[in-house]
C-alpha cells in the first residue's frame, strides 16, 4: 500500500437505493489473513426495498439514452480505479488472493465496463430491423414493422467466490444489466462482504456523479437461503444472473421456473473443461503439454470455472511421458490459499471421492488441511470413467484426471458420453486434423468455447467471447456471461406496427 492511501474500514452496511442501510444481524467475515469485521446480514424485507427502488428506478433509467448509460459505465471503471490500492488490500485479506490476481482483475473489471459503453454507443447490439409499409400489396398490404431490442427490468445479481471483482458486485452480469437499461440489485457473497462494499462504494458514486436514479444500485450483504430465495421470487426482479455451484445454481433455477411469472436464470454453475490430447501432438509434445497442463491445473489454487480438470489421452509409452511431466510440475507448486474455509473442505471431500473409487489409480495424492490446498492427480479408464458420472463431476481446486483411451474411436464415444461444458480443447498436429474434424462436431455440441493448443484457464473479455454452454456447465442456453453479447441476456425484441416516428423510442426514431 502507498503510505500515502488511507486504509479502508468497511462499516458494514447495506447499500440501497443511494442509503447505506443497518442490519439487526450480522456476520463476520473470514479473511484468509488481517482483520475480520461485522456486516449486516440480509433480509427479505431488505430484498423488497431494493427491488422497488429498482423498478422505479427503471421508469428512467430503462428509457435513458445510451450515451448517459455509457457515461455512468465509464465512470464506475473510474471510481473503482480511484479506490484501486484499498480494493486490493481488503481483497487480498478476505480472499487470500495475490495482489496481482486482484489487480489483474481489477483491470479486467474497469476494462469490461469500458468495452460495454463503447459497444452500446455502436448501437449495432439493438438488432434494429425496418420493414416499410406496402400498402399497394395485394392481397393485403403490409402495415409499417419497426423492431428493436429493449430492457426488461430489474436484475438481480450473485456475487461469485471465486471472482471477487470480475463475477461479482461490478462484475460481468451487473455490468451487462446497465449496459441494457436494467437496474441491479446483487447480492453479496460473504467470501469477501468488504470488497463488495467499497465497490459498491464507487457505483454510488457514479450515480451521484451522472445523476442516476438511486434505485439503479443496490447491495444486500450476507444472508441466508431465504434472501437469495426473496431475490429470484421477486415480483419485480425480471432476470438473474448467477455464478456459483450446480446445487445452489439448480435450487435458484427452480425457484425462478416456479414463480407465476417464470423468468429466466443465466447461471454459470461449472465445468471440468475435458482437453483431448491427439496422437501426433501427443508423440510431437506430449511432456510439453503435460508441463503447462500443471501450471494450468493450480492457477490460482484450481479456483477457475475453467479449469481443465480431465486430459483424455491414448494409451501407451507416449501418453506416459505426458503423465510424467505433469506429475513432476504438480510436485513443483506450492500448498496455496484457498478462498474459504467451505471450499478448502470441498476441496478435499472431492479428492475423497476419487480416493474412494477402486476403478481409480492415484497418480499423485497430498494431504491438504484447513484452507491449503495442495494439488492431485488420478488416471482411469474411459469404460470406468463412463460408467461413472462422479468422475466427470467439478472438483474446485488443483485436482486433475487423466483419461486413457485405447482408439480413436473411443474417443469419440467418450466425447460424445460427456456432459455440457463451458470449454472443450484440442491439442493436436497436422497429422491429427482428420481426427479433429470427427471431434470438432461433437465438442462444439458439448461446449460454448472450442479451443486448440492452450488452455482454457481465463476467459478474454471481447466481442467474440462465449462464457457458457449446455446444461449443467450453464443454465445460458444460447447466451454468454462474458463479452458483448452477455448484454443481449437482458433485453427483449420489441416490434412497433405502424407507430408514428415521433412516438417511437429514440434508437428507432
Amino acid at each position: 500500500m502507498d503510505g500515502t492511501t488511507p486504509n479502508f474500514t468497511p462499516h458494514g452496511k447495506h447499500l440501497i437505493a443511494g442509503e447505506w442501510v443497518a442490519g439487526e444481524t450480522t456476520f463476520s467475515s473470514e479473511p484468509a489473513h488481517g482483520q475480520a469485521f461485522d456486516y449486516a446480514v440480509g433480509t427479505p424485507a431488505l430484498v423488497d426495498q431494493a427491488a422497488k427502488a429498482a423498478e422505479d428506478a427503471f421508469w428512467s433509467y430503462g428509457y435513458s439514452s445510451r450515451e448517459e448509460r455509457a457515461r455512468f459505465l465509464e465512470t464506475i471503471a473510474d471510481e473503482i480505479e480511484a479506490r484501486g490500492a484499498q480494493i486490493t488490500e481488503i481483497g487480498t485479506s478476505e480472499t487470500g488472493l495475490p495482489e496481482g490476481r486482484l489487480e489483474g482483475e481489477r483491470g479486467r473489471t474497469t476494462g469490461q465496463l469500458r468495452l460495454f459503453a463503447s459497444h452500446i454507443r455502436d448501437g449495432a447490439y439493438l438488432d434494429r430491423r425496418h420493414d416499410e409499409a406496402l400498402p399497394e400489396r395485394q392481397p393485403l398490404p403490409r402495415p409499417d414493422l419497426r423492431m428493436i431490442q429493449r430492457p426488461i427490468g430489474p436484475v438481480a445479481v450473485f456475487g461469485a467466490s471465486n471472482f471477487p471483482l470480475a463475477f461479482s458486485t461490478a462484475g460481468g452480469d451487473t455490468a451487462a444489466a446497465l449496459a441494457a437499461g436494467c437496474p441491479v440489485v446483487v447480492k453479496g457473497h460473504s467470501a469477501h462482504p468488504g470488497t463488495g462494499e467499497i465497490v459498491a462504494e464507487a457505483i454510488k458514486a457514479a450515480v451521484e456523479k451522472c445523476d442516476m436514479p438511486k434505485g439503479v444500485f443496490s447491495l444486500i450483504q450476507g444472508g441466508r437461503r431465504d434472501v437469495g430465495q426473496a431475490l429470484v421470487q421477486h415480483p419485480l426482479i425480471k432476470a438473474v444472473g448467477f455464478t456459483g455451484s450446480l446445487g445452489g445454481g439448480r435450487a435458484l433455477f427452480d425457484l425462478c421456473a416456479q414463480r407465476e411469472e417464470p423468468i429466466p436464470f443465466f447461471g454459470e454453475l461449472g465445468s471440468v473443461n475435458p482437453m483431448f490430447v491427439l496422437p501426433e501432438a501427443l508423440s510431437a509434445r506430449g511432456a510439453d503439454i503435460g508441463k503447462g497442463w500443471a501450471g494450468s491445473l493450480t492457477m490460482g489454487a484450481g479456483q477457475f470455472c475453467t479449469n481443465p480438470g480431465i486430459a483424455v489421452i491414448p494409451e501407451g509409452a507416449v501418453g506416459d511421458a505426458l503423465i510424467e511431466a505433469t506429475v513432476a510440475g504438480l510436485k513443483e507448486a506450492s500448498a496455496q490459499t484457498m478462498l474459504t474455509d467451505g471450499i478448502a473442505q470441498a476441496y478435499r471431500d472431492g479428492k475423497n471421492r476419487f480416493d474412494s473409487r477402486n476403478s481409480v489409480q492415484p497418480l499423485l495424492t497430498t494431504d491438504s488441511e484447513g484452507r491449503e490446498a495442495n494439488p492431485n492427480l488420478y488416471e482411469v479408464s474411459s469404460e470406468a470413467f463412463l460408467g461413472d458420472h462422479t468422475l466427470g463431476e467439478e472438483v474446485f481446486g488443483p485436482l486433475g484426471l487423466v483419461v486413457r483411451v485405447k482408439s480413436t474411436d473411443e474417443m469419440l464415444t467418450l466425447a460424445k458420453g460427456l456432459d455440457g461444458q463451458l470449454t472443450t480443447t484440442l491439442h493436436l498436429d497436422d497429422g491429427d486434423a482428420e481426427l479433429a474434424r470427427k471431434l470438432l462436431p461433437i465438442l462444439e455440441r458439448k461446449a460454448g468455447r472450442v479451443l486448440a493448443n492452450g488452455f482454457p484457464t481465463g476467459v478474454e473479455v471481447a466481442d467474440t467471447m462465449v462464457h457458457g454452454g449446455p446444461y449443467p456447465a450453464s443454465t445460458n442456453f444460447g447466451a454468454t456471461s462474458v463479452g458483448t453479447l452477455s448484454i443481449r441476456r437482458f433485453l427483449r425484441p420489441v416490434c412497433y406496427q405502424n407507430i408514428p416516428e415521433g412516438v417511437l423510442p429514440e434508437d428507432l426514431g
